[in-house]
């Protein structure tokens, strides 16, 4: 019974952001503006986002299960959780609430989360902190596209935090 018991816990935890993602995907399919937005010239197809996710979802779980097999603290699972959470986070600023300003401060934790988180497992677990990497490039594509979107909304402030944010770094 323990045995099983382990299996379907594995399985959980590599499907589980897929879980999670897809129902964040059926709660906010009516609010997502995609096409209407104002994109960079080098923005994927609307077909291409289901794709990327499944697979990504998918990296995301084998890597926290691959890690948490070699670690088991407390501090591994909160890290995941709170990764977790950012993420479908963002997903619900950006599309649901429409607060573009806040999603891309989100997007850009979310991109240090995942750096740090990275960092983290490459020292347990070189494999898992590997299979986050396109998860990483993702994100950092998504905050390309999505400050090419605030500054053509021509917001003064969002102009001005993305210089900041060029500048320092």
């Amino acid at each position: 019974m323990i045995i099983m018991k382990d299996k379907i816990l594995n399985i959980l935890r590599i499907f589980l952001p897929l879980i999670l993602g897809g129902i964040i995907a059926f709660i906010i399919k009516d609010a997502i503006d995609y096409t209407s937005l104002n994109l960079p010239p080098l923005a994927p197809p609307k077909i291409t986002f289901p794709i990327v996710w499944t697979i990504l979802y998918f990296l995301i779980g084998l890597s926290y299960y691959l890690y948490r097999k070699e670690n088991k603290t407390r501090e591994t699972i909160i890290l995941y959780y709170v990764g977790l959470f950012l993420n479908l986070t963002w997903t619900i600023l950006f599309f649901l609430l429409k607060l573009r300003l806040l999603s891309i401060f989100w997007i850009t934790l979310l991109i240090g989360f995942t750096w740090f988180l990275i960092s983290n497992y490459k020292d347990q677990n070189k494999i898992s902190a590997y299979l986050l990497y396109p998860y990483l490039i993702w994100l950092i594509f998504a905050t390309f596209k999505h400050r090419y979107l605030l500054v053509k909304l021509k917001r003064p402030f969002t102009v001005a935090f993305l210089i900041f944010i060029f500048i320092s770094k």
